[in-house]
C-alpha cells in the first residue's frame, strides 16, 4: 500500500493525518507487515477504546439511574420521553455488557458510585432536595436493566 512507508513516516502520519493512520495501520496488520507498525500509538489507541467502553457504561448508567430515580419520585410527572430514556439506556448498557461480557463486573463495581451520581444529577434535575433521594439505591443492579422494571412512585 505504501512501499516507502518507515515506522516514522507511520508515526508521523498519526499525528497528521488519524484517519489515514488508521487505514494504513490496518492494512499493514492485514498483510502481516508488523515491521512498520507504530506499535506505541496503536497501543494506546486500544487502550483507549478500552476506556471509552468504560466511561459509556458508566455514563449509560447514572442516566439510567436518575430517569429510575426521577420515575420513582414524580410519579405525577412521568412521561413517554421518561420511558423511552429508560429503555434506550437500558438497551445501550445491556448491549455493552453482550459485547464485552468482561465488563459485568465492573457494572457491579461501579453501580453504587453510579447510583450516587445519579442521586445528584436527579436532584438537579428535579428540584428535590438530594436528602429526597435514598443514600441506598431503591434498585438492585439487576432490576435496573430488567427490561419491564419500573420502580413504584413512593
Amino acid at each position: 500500500m505504501h512501499p516507502q512507508l518507515s515506522v516514522n513516516s507511520h508515526k508521523i502520519l498519526y499525528e497528521t493525518d488519524f484517519h489515514l493512520w488508521l487505514a494504513v495501520t490496518a492494512q499493514l496488520l492485514r498483510q502481516g507487515d508488523f515491521t512498520v507498525i507504530d506499535i506505541d500509538n496503536l497501543i494506546e489507541e486500544i487502550e483507549g477504546i478500552a476506556r471509552k467502553e468504560k466511561q459509556a457504561l458508566k455514563s449509560n448508567l447514572r442516566i439510567l439511574l436518575m430517569h429510575l430515580l426521577k420515575w420513582q419520585y414524580q410519579a405525577e410527572k412521568q412521561t413517554n420521553s421518561w420511558r423511552f430514556t429508560i429503555r434506550e439506556h437500558r438497551k445501550r448498557i445491556i448491549d455493552l455488557l453482550e459485547d464485552s461480557p468482561s465488563l459485568k463486573p465492573y457494572y457491579l463495581d461501579i453501580f453504587a458510585e453510579s447510583y450516587q451520581d445519579a442521586r445528584e444529577l436527579a436532584a438537579d434535575e428535579t428540584g428535590l432536595s438530594l436528602d429526597t433521594f435514598s443514600v441506598d439505591s431503591p434498585f438492585t443492579p439487576e432490576e435496573a436493566l430488567s427490561e419491564d422494571y419500573l420502580p413504584n412512585f413512593l
